[in-house]
């Protein structure tokens, strides 16, 4: 049996599987990865502890804070506040470290897309 990726030449010139296999592309993926799944098992990790204390600790999350507001309150609104956070940082993350390498990946495909 032959390969698939060395036989002809997809449509448009591109080969995608060669692209997926290259340096370049590799090293994106591992960039993003190394920020998105520590940064997700943190997030899990607090989103749990919050679920946990709210199951095994309802004493310890009724603790009045100030007025009504009790450490589950502020704990829960935590949670959105970790979310905008985390959405926030990503967001510079990409800006900075992905798109500058997706974009010299990108312009790679259309020369090579042009010449074809």
């Amino acid at each position: 049996m032959s390969d698939p990726r060395t036989d002809t030449a997809p449509p448009g010139g591109i080969d995608y599987i060669a692209v997926e296999e290259s340096a370049p592309f590799q090293t994106l993926k591992r960039t993003q990865r190394s920020f998105v799944f520590p940064l997700s098992i943190a997030f899990l990790v607090w989103y749990f502890a919050y679920v946990l204390l709210s199951s095994f600790a309802p004493e310890f999350m009724a603790q009045r804070v100030w007025g009504d507001i009790t450490i589950g309150l502020l704990l829960g609104l935590g949670q959105f506040v970790t979310t905008f956070v985390i959405t926030m940082t990503y967001v510079s993350f990409a800006n900075r470290k992905l798109d500058p390498q997706s974009a010299q990946i990108r312009a790679e495909l259309e020369k090579q897309g042009d010449a074809a």
